[in-house]
């Protein structure tokens, strides 16, 4: 019983940071009703840039962790420039805009490369200190707490900011019905690119946290993130935050488990297998609806 609650300790950080990257990913699909693929490479670029902040400019790590976020975001609000407002503008399909945002990403990744000249990045030694505690007789690192911590409180930041501001209820508006929030006075131009700046900085904020619990910065980091990205959030359901923080949790305490107690292997198996059954048995996630009822509610 240690073992296995040792486990879900550990399921609920994994879990934390897949909640995490997944919540912007959620968010423009609930607003915008596209998969932004580029998503991953933001959260890439997030990580790069709290690396550089850390090694270059000798910031302390929550100095980093801040300008990663702002970077990350406005890197995300120019993804949206050039991805998708273009073919906003012009009435493309959807997935044009997904074909766009995938091309974006293969740009940000080669860019990366280049930068990183293939190599594995690090931070350096010391940047977050090693710290154990043993709590009911679980083994827990500082740095879990803190990345548990850091995550509850930027969903919380993000609940507060949609439910409780002027900008998060029209945001809301617009990922309702857009033709009907511009009839109230309500910009959609802006709401998108402040959603894009949410996501980019929420991408940036995952970037850094699991840069440094894997000690590991590279341009290809954001590509597994991306694909089980989208498996959480269609667990949890299409657009819905709620759903992003359990689906991600979910998915994490599962690979944690199905990993210490049967095989590293077959894991992806019992996963993606999961995600099969939930799909045949709620089409639309945990917290989620079909897409046919958005649209008739943006009609």
């Amino acid at each position: 019983m240690a073992l296995v609650a040792q486990q879900i300790v550990n399921g609920i950080v994994v879990g934390s940071t897949y909640a995490l990257f997944a919540l912007g990913f959620t968010l423009i699909f609930g607003v915008l009703h596209v998969l932004n693929l580029a998503h991953g490479a933001v959260f890439m670029w997030g990580a790069f840039t709290g690396l550089f902040a850390v090694t270059a400019l000798g910031l302390p790590l929550p100095a980093a962790f801040a300008v990663a976020m702002l970077a990350a975001g406005l890197l995300s609000v120019l993804v949206d420039a050039v991805a998708f407002r273009p073919l906003r503008c012009r009435g493309s399909p959807e997935f044009a805009a997904i074909i766009s945002s995938l091309g974006v990403a293969q740009i940000l990744m080669s860019a990366a490369q280049i930068a990183s000249n293939t190599q594995v990045q690090r931070f350096p030694f010391g940047t977050f200190p090693i710290v154990f505690y043993q709590v009911f007789g679980l083994r827990v690192s500082l740095q879990q707490i803190v990345i548990v911590g850091s995550v509850a409180v930027l969903v919380a930041a993000l609940l507060a900011f949609l439910f409780a501001t002027s900008f998060g209820r029209q945001i809301r508006a617009v990922a309702i019905s857009e033709r009907t929030a511009s009839l109230l006075g309500v910009n959609p131009g802006a709401v998108h690119a402040l959603t894009f700046f949410l996501c980019g900085a929420l991408a940036g904020a995952a970037g850094v946290i699991i840069g440094i619990a894997f000690n590991s910065v590279h341009f290809l980091m954001g590509e597994p993130y991306l694909l089980r990205g989208f498996v959480v959030i269609v667990l949890g359901g299409l657009g819905s935050v709620a759903g992003a923080v359990v689906g991600g949790l979910l998915f994490g305490m599962i690979q944690t488990l199905s990993v210490a107690f049967l095989s590293s292997a077959l894991s992806d198996a019992i996963l993606f297998g999961l995600l099969f059954v939930i799909l045949l048995l709620r089409p639309s996630g945990f917290f989620g609806t079909l897409r046919r009822e958005i649209r008739v509610v943006r009609q």
